[in-house]
């Protein structure tokens, strides 16, 4: 299997990289993956550099997965996990701090061949909620379990706990104390923004998605914002898309956003790409966020309104992209 590399400079001088690898001779899949959205100085050139290294070696394992027949929800389920795990996102190691110092995290999971679902909100001790949040959808009669409730399900079903401590890093600890000192503390650069999600199609034409996230900084403790929410941060149907987003959780929740792109496809007859366009374009307030999705054809859409959004789509054609500015193909 050929790979090549091509590079295209950006208006802003950003550069993207694009990997093409040779058509695949199986059947369609897709697949598209975030880590969140947020603002150019979050950028400086070292973490640009670690963020794309980080999104080119996430999206060729999500791509692998599928291209050797792994289901939909597999697929998005493992990814998170992977994303969960790499300190340079917010959510499972790398998650912010609210305001009282602590981690509460929260995922969530949709099976779009059953509806299937299942979610988690405020969790403190578990490694990677997304897998709780599968567990949840799976084996038991719920689909949103929260705080310790969750946790003490974790503990009996075996999931990976760790300390609390596990999920910061020492770069948000202190920005974390520079706030609470009442120091300037409006220097963001590499500290974690947003939620990273995962959204697939599999060979059998199934489509899922995944999203998962360590909250927003120095939030009020027990806040919960769309990631765990279905219908407004996450959401996947047969014949019709998969869809997980990023950023201001309150507005996503307010404009059901990832439900509202498959009810316009649905009811509306839209294709995925205008409907996604209209959400972020016209319902959607400036700066807000964004949101990548997939529909039954193995289309590809991804769509921001911040400055920046981590981001890679790969399909069965060959397609390998991988962009973090809004003048990037995808």
């Amino acid at each position: 299997m050929s790979v090549f590399a091509a590079f295209s400079s950006t208006a802003a001088g950003q550069v993207m990289t694009t990997e093409q690898t040779d058509k695949s001779d199986g059947e369609t899949y897709a697949v598209a993956i975030h880590g969140g959205c947020g603002t150019a100085k979050q950028f400086p050139p070292q973490r640009e550099k670690d963020c794309r290294d980080s999104l080119t070696t996430i999206l060729q394992f999500a791509n692998q997965l599928l291209k050797d027949g792994s289901s939909s929800v597999d697929t998005v389920e493992r990814v998170a996990r992977a994303m969960e795990d790499d300190p340079l996102y917010n959510a499972g190691k790398g998650s912010a701090f609210n305001s009282q110092g602590e981690h509460e995290l929260d995922a969530s999971i949709m099976d779009g061949r059953t509806l299937d679902c299942g979610a988690v909100a405020g969790v403190r001790t578990v490694k990677n909620p997304i897998a709780l949040a599968r567990l949840i959808m799976q084996e038991t009669d719920h689909v949103l379990l929260i705080g310790e409730g969750a946790d003490r399900l974790a503990r009996e079903k075996g999931i990976s706990l760790v300390s609390p401590d596990y999920f910061f890093t020492p770069q948000l600890r202190q920005h974390w104390a520079a706030r609470q000192a009442k120091s300037p503390a409006d220097d963001v650069r590499g500290e974690s923004q947003g939620t990273i999600g995962v959204v697939a199609l599999d060979q059998a034409g199934n489509l899922a998605a995944a999203t998962s996230t360590g909250g927003t900084r120095f939030q009020m403790a027990g806040r919960v914002g769309d990631t765990p929410i279905i219908g407004a941060g996450n959401y996947a149907k047969n014949g019709l898309c998969a869809i997980s987003c990023t950023g201001r959780g309150e507005d996503f929740i307010r404009h059901c956003v990832a439900h509202r792109v498959a009810a316009l496809m649905e009811f509306k007859e839209m294709s995925l790409d205008r409907a996604v366009l209209h959400i972020v374009d016209e319902v959607l307030d400036p700066k807000v966020g964004g949101l990548i999705a997939v529909d039954s054809d193995g289309s590809i859409s991804m769509r921001f309104n911040t400055d920046a959004m981590m981001r890679g789509a790969a399909d069965s054609t060959g397609r390998f992209e991988i962009a973090i500015w809004p003048d990037a193909r995808c």
